[in-house]
């Protein structure tokens, strides 16, 4: 089938971006992620679709089924985007499940079950520091409550952004489990698996548990040259060296799949004359093995006291969150390597090491994820590109999975 539609759209959504071509940035609420809010409820509008709006900004386009009592079956994305970002990371998701909904209403012939698209709110963390909001809340992971109290870096809070479509009841987001039959997720891979081994499909056995922690190491200021240095208490210095702790406890974890990343660093006064005396420290911290992980960020936490009672520096350590991998559908995994089988394209079963918001809604359905390669593995950045080809591609599969499970 022909992707010209889609590549167009895709092009198209690109525009609506706070920085110029090529770069991509559309933080939650903002004026850029409104409109292209607007954008994609037009195009659905327009194909015939049916969509609504939850409280918290999540967008839903259904094409009915016949039996319309049946647990619906769903898909998407998201389209928001980091600072400085590309094209393709969620949008070919949304995009994708669009066109595949479309195809589906086009033929003529409606599947028994629903089809739901689903753009979901902040996936990526850019506004209130945690990602996957929209699902997050969807799942009952985040509570209304906890939600409410998320304010960004100019002090504003969920409530005082969200437009008047989103404004409902927060305690209305949730969903049940069993509320859909099966979610699939299609989404460029962000690694350089795929296009190394020429592999046009992906399908994710395993998502990788994501746990995030803010620590803050308090120490004593001073003149950087009237201070001498047997005498000083560098809240900088035990934040380094907890960052090497981290790297330090990812390597040695036991697991292949551990990552652990120092992200942020805010140091106060942070003159260069001035002896650092209040540091601000976030971690991010995954793996598939939740043992593993949980044994290393014990490490971690027990490491950086010890680092601070050594230096004279007190730390102060806090849960950002922490949630368990996903383990993918059997049943799903199945079902979409018959039709890539049947669709004449390769593929190969792997993990994913990014999270998702597939992540959080494998606690109400079964669900999968479809990988398409990513040029050099890049994300996150100006040049992430995905060829119309390896689009197309997973388009074909989402469409012939998605049917195959309506139908059902």
């Amino acid at each position: 089938m022909s992707i010209d539609r889609l590549t167009q759209e895709l092009a198209e959504l690109a525009l609506i971006s706070a920085h110029p071509t090529p770069a991509v940035t559309r933080v939650l609420f903002s004026p850029e992620d409104l409109a292209a809010r607007k954008w994609l409820l037009d195009k659905a509008k327009a194909a015939g679709l049916l969509t609504r709006i939850d409280p918290v900004g999540n967008l839903f386009i259904t094409l009915p089924g016949s039996d319309p009592e049946l647990p619906s079956i769903a898909t998407g994305s998201h389209t928001d985007a980091i600072p400085n970002a590309g094209a393709f990371d969620g949008t070919v998701g949304v995009l994708g499940g669009l066109e595949a909904l479309r195809r589906i209403r086009e033929s003529g012939d409606p599947p028994r079950r629903s089809i739901e698209l689903i753009m979901f709110t902040a996936e990526e963390p850019t506004r209130f520091g945690i990602g996957c909001l929209g699902s997050r809340m969807l799942a009952g992971t985040t509570s209304a409550e906890e939600a409410r109290a998320l304010t960004d870096a100019d002090g504003l809070k969920l409530d005082d952004l969200r437009p008047p479509e989103c404004r409902g009841n927060l305690e209305d987001v949730a969903l049940p489990e069993g509320c859909y039959e099966a979610f699939v997720e299609l989404h460029i891979e962000q690694g350089p698996l795929l296009e190394k081994e020429g592999v046009p499909i992906g399908l994710v056995e395993r998502i990788a548990a994501p746990a995030a922690f803010r620590l803050r190491f308090v120490g004593n200021g001073g003149h950087a040259g009237a201070v001498l240095m047997p005498d000083r208490h560098d809240a900088f210095l035990a934040a380094a060296e907890t960052a090497l702790l981290v790297e330090r406890a990812a390597l040695e974890s036991g697991s292949p799949d551990t990552v652990g990343t120092t992200g942020v660093l805010r140091i106060h006064p942070g003159a260069i004359n001035s002896i650092p005396c209040d540091v601000v420290m976030e971690i991010d911290f995954r793996d598939t093995d939740l043992d593993a992980r949980e044994r290393a960020i014990a490490r971690i936490r027990d490491g950086s006291q010890e680092i601070g009672a050594r230096r004279g520096v007190s730390v102060e350590w806090n849960v950002i969150h922490s949630d368990p991998p996903a383990i993918c559908s059997p049943h799903l995994l199945d079902t979409a390597s018959a039709c890539a089988t049947s669709l004449g394209y390769s593929h190969r079963r792997m993990i994913s090491r990014a999270y998702h918001d597939s992540l959080f809604m494998a606690r109400l359905c079964p669900t999968l994820m479809i990988f398409i390669p990513c040029r050099n593995g890049w994300s996150h950045r100006p040049d992430e590109y995905a060829s119309p080809e390896d689009i197309g591609r997973g388009v074909d599969l989402l469409t012939h999975t998605l049917l195959e499970l309506a139908r059902k």
